[in-house]
């Protein structure tokens, strides 16, 4: 689960020697991020994300952010489909149709729930585990894909008309966003982001 890298720091095994998976590893996965902005893109990576590897979607966040106005939802709400189209072409992108679609869409229901005085920040966050459940005991640690909270967000998105929002995306939020502390016992990020 764990292993001593070169710079002499034990972290989770899973970024292996990529520079970028590393940088992720240390600075964004696992800390707490909230706001709207914020949130959209995270659930649109996560989205695409679906059926790949996250290094494949990490070494190609500079073009989403780009390809998508960096996640601006507003922005985003007000793509035709001619940008669809364009998006098609887009190589710094995963050009998958219905992942473009499910981006465009979700974007339009944030700003509904926006003009409804709702946030897509707060309702996920209102998910969240207690403090007492947000990391695991070392003694029990394993690697989960699904929870009963990553479970509820996802019909709780679902029921809204988000798309790519199934449960095991929706844990894979709840890691990246600090929902949960989800670094193996013995990572030295475990114990700073408790």
């Amino acid at each position: 689960m764990i292993r001593k890298y070169d710079d002499g720091l034990s972290r989770c095994q899973w970024p292996g020697n990529d520079e970028l998976y590393l940088e992720y590893h240390d600075t964004e996965w696992g800390v707490p991020l909230s706001g709207d902005q914020e949130i959209f893109e995270r659930i649109c990576l996560e989205g695409f994300q679906a059926g790949l590897s996250w290094i494949t979607i990490l070494k190609r966040r500079e073009g989403f952010r780009m390809a998508f106005k960096n996640f601006d939802y507003k922005k985003v709400a007000k793509f035709t489909q001619s940008d669809v189209d364009r998006l098609m072409l887009d190589e710094r992108i995963i050009r998958n149709r219905s992942k473009i679609e499910s981006a465009i869409k979700n974007a339009r229901l944030v700003l509904e729930m926006q003009k409804s005085g709702e946030s897509i920040s707060d309702v996920l966050w209102q998910f969240a585990p207690p403090a007492s459940k947000k990391m695991q005991p070392a003694k029990s640690f394993e690697w989960v894909a699904v929870t009963p909270e990553s479970t509820a967000i996802s019909k709780e998105l679902r029921a809204r008309g988000f798309g790519f929002v199934g449960p095991t995306t929706m844990y894979a939020l709840m890691q990246s966003i600090g929902m949960v502390n989800d670094h193996a016992p013995g990572c030295f990020r475990r114990k700073e982001l408790a």
